[in-house]
C-alpha cells in the first residue's frame, strides 16, 4: 500500500495548502490511504465540523486530533457522527468519539488508524499511552486483520515518541509524531519494520513561531506577559508529512520518505 500522513494543519493557510496539493498528490503518487492531523486547523486551536468536512473533501480518508480535540465545541457532537475523525485513545474516558478505527482501503484491504497523547510536558495528565495503544494493536494484528496500521503519537517529548515507536515496532506500518510542528530529520524503518518519524511537522506557514504570527509569541518571550491572542500566520504554507510504502503480505514498511511541498521549507518529494 502507498500511505501518506500529513502533520498538524495550522489555520487557514494550512487548510489552503491541503486543498491545493492533496488532490494532485493522491493522483500522482497513487495513494491508497491518507491520514491528516487536523488538530489546529480552525484558528490554530482545534477543528470545527465545517473545516473537518473541507479536509475530508480534499482527499483525507481519516482525520486525527490531539490535546485540542474539543477546543471547538461543535466537535463534541461532530465526532460522534463522523467516523473518519478520531480523537486520542487515552483522552478522558467519558470523551465522545473513538481513538482507533479500522478503515476500508482499495482492494479489500483494511487500515487501522489510532492516536495516543503523550504524558511528558503536556498540560493535563492523560492516561498511559503505552497500554492504550497496546490494546488497540492487539485488536487488529498487522498482516492479519489489518493490512496496514498507522499510529499518530501526539506528544511533546521526543524521547516519549521514540519509546512509543519502538513499543509499536513490528505491530505498526507507521508510527509518526505530531504536536511540535517541526519536521524532524530521523525518518527511518525500525528493526521490526515500522516506518518512523519523531514529528511530521505542520501544514502551515513556517515564517512564524510554530505556525503562529511572530509578534505575540516573541513579545511574550521578551516581556513575560501576554498582550494579544495568538493568531495563525497566513503566508504560504508548507505541506509536511511522511510517505510510506508497505508490503501487502506483512504490512511492514518497505520504503519511507519525508514530504515537504510548497512554502518556505526545502522541498522533499518521495523518489
Amino acid at each position: 500500500m502507498r500511505l501518506l500522513f500529513l502533520g498538524d494543519v495550522m489555520g487557514r493557510s494550512g487548510r489552503a495548502a491541503v486543498a491545493a496539493h492533496l488532490p494532485r498528490l493522491r493522483a500522482e503518487w497513487a495513494l491508497d490511504f491518507v491520514v491528516v492531523n487536523g488538530e489546529n486547523a480552525s484558528g490554530g486551536m482545534g477543528l470545527t465540523g465545517a473545516h473537518a468536512a473541507d479536509l475530508l473533501a480534499a482527499g483525507a480518508d481519516c482525520l486525527t486530533l490531539g490535546d485540542h480535540a474539543f477546543d471547538q465545541k461543535d466537535m463534541l457532537a461532530y465526532v460522534e457522527t463522523e467516523p473518519r475523525v478520531l480523537r486520542p485513545l487515552n483522552f478522558a474516558k467519558g470523551a465522545p468519539g473513538r481513538g482507533a478505527r479500522m478503515f476500508d482501503a482499495p482492494g479489500g484491504r483494511k487500515v487501522l488508524v489510532a492516536q495516543v497523547l503523550g504524558q511528558v510536558f503536556m498540560r493535563r495528565p492523560f492516561d498511559d499511552p503505552f497500554s492504550a495503544i497496546d490494546a488497540a494493536l492487539k485488536s487488529a494484528p498487522l498482516g492479519g486483520l489489518a493490512s496496514a496500521v498507522i499510529v499518530d503519537v501526539h506528544a511533546e517529548a521526543t524521547s516519549e515518541k521514540m519509546a512509543l515507536g519502538h513499543w509499536c515496532d513490528g505491530r505498526a506500518s507507521l508510527v509518526v509524531g505530531t504536536h511540535t510542528h517541526v519536521p524532524t530529520a530521523d525518518t527511518q524503518i525500525l528493526a521490526k519494520g515500522a516506518a518512523y518519524q519523531t514529528d511530521a511537522g505542520m501544514c502551515g506557514d513556517y515564517d512564524s513561531v510554530i505556525g503562529m504570527d511572530k509578534l505575540e509569541p516573541i513579545s511574550r518571550f521578551v516581556t513575560g506577559m501576554s498582550k494579544n491572542r495568538f493568531t495563525p500566520a497566513e503566508g504560504e504554507a508548507t505541506l509536511c508529512g511522511v510517505f510510506v510504502e508497505t508490503d501487502d503480505a506483512t504490512g511492514r514498511a518497505r520504503r519511507v520518505a519525508p514530504v515537504r511541498v510548497g512554502g518556505r521549507l526545502a522541498s522533499a518529494i518521495p523518489g
